[in-house]
């Protein structure tokens, strides 16, 4: 019943603090992906996405949201995250089983996606849809709260942001990358997907971006997506709510709260748009 609820609530709502990272969050991890990916996919991704623009990605990478929120999408609304029924901040962990529901998640979403994504006999339509969610997918499943089923993800958990009245899922999603960032617009994504790009090439990320790829495999898709999924939901103990909710129901979480979860909220999106790149290139390499 719990896992049935979540879905429901998550699927009737097309607003913004229900959607993993917001726009700022999938506009970057887009960006730093069209910066690792090789020529060979950049060209390829370019020529099936019909946009030669430095933007191929970010300007897609929205679209699986509006999608979910159309009569055609509604089927799409679970694949935005995987219900983790652990017990945070005591216990975390995610099982496929357990977790992904009768009408999918990420996981199952990531998987099914990067196969449709290979099969060259779909039609370009067909394939551009699969490309499209995928951008999206592997930004979400790096959002901490949408590998977690406590709360439908924080979306239940009333908290403020400066003088705004908002949830902690919101928080997670918006509140904190357009504060780490400045803003909501893809030029600054694109400025702040610059910064983590140079993180990872010489930075703080430098010597963990090895790390954020090995055993990344397209034909083990589920396995690999599970992996990330259980990386975020971890977060969900060690960083989201370390105290438990009481800590942060209806606290301001602008201050020493955003403060904590930054350095978490940089890492997963640096990660994700890597991890995007090279599943990107793996996919154009065997097609």
């Amino acid at each position: 019943m719990v896992k049935l609820l979540s879905v429901a609530v998550l699927a009737a709502s097309s607003l913004p603090q229900a959607l993993a990272w917001g726009a700022m969050g999938h506009y970057t991890v887009a960006y730093v992906a069209s910066n690792f990916v090789s020529s060979k996919t950049k060209t390829y991704m370019q020529s099936l996405l019909a946009d030669t623009s430095a933007n191929y990605l970010a300007s897609v990478a929205n679209w699986a949201d509006s999608y979910r929120s159309t009569t055609a999408g509604a089927f799409s609304a679970p694949f935005h995250y995987i219900d983790a029924e652990d017990s945070p901040p005591s216990s975390c962990g995610v099982s496929f089983s357990r977790d992904c529901g009768s009408g999918g998640c990420v996981v199952s979403a990531i998987s099914n996606y990067t196969t449709r994504l290979l099969n060259t006999g779909l039609t370009t339509a067909q394939r551009q849809d699969a490309a499209k969610f995928l951008v999206h997918f592997l930004g979400d499943i790096g959002q901490p709260l949408h590998c977690e089923n406590l709360d439908v993800g924080g979306n239940t958990i009333d908290v403020t942001y400066g003088s705004s009245s908002t949830n902690l899922h919101a928080v997670w999603d918006t509140k904190i990358p357009e504060k780490i960032s400045g803003g909501s617009t893809m030029a600054i994504a694109k400025t702040w997907a610059a910064n983590l790009t140079a993180e990872i090439n010489s930075g703080t990320f430098a010597s963990q971006a090895a790390g954020w790829v090995s055993g990344l495999s397209i034909t083990a898709s589920q396995s690999s997506a599970l992996t990330w999924a259980t990386e975020s939901n971890s977060k969900v103990c060690s960083v989201v709510i370390p105290n438990g909710v009481s800590a942060v129901e209806s606290v301001d979480l602008s201050g020493a709260y955003t403060t904590s979860a930054t350095p978490t909220v940089r890492l997963q999106i640096a990660k994700q748009g890597y991890r995007l790149a090279k599943w990107l290139d793996a996919i154009v390499a065997a097609v």
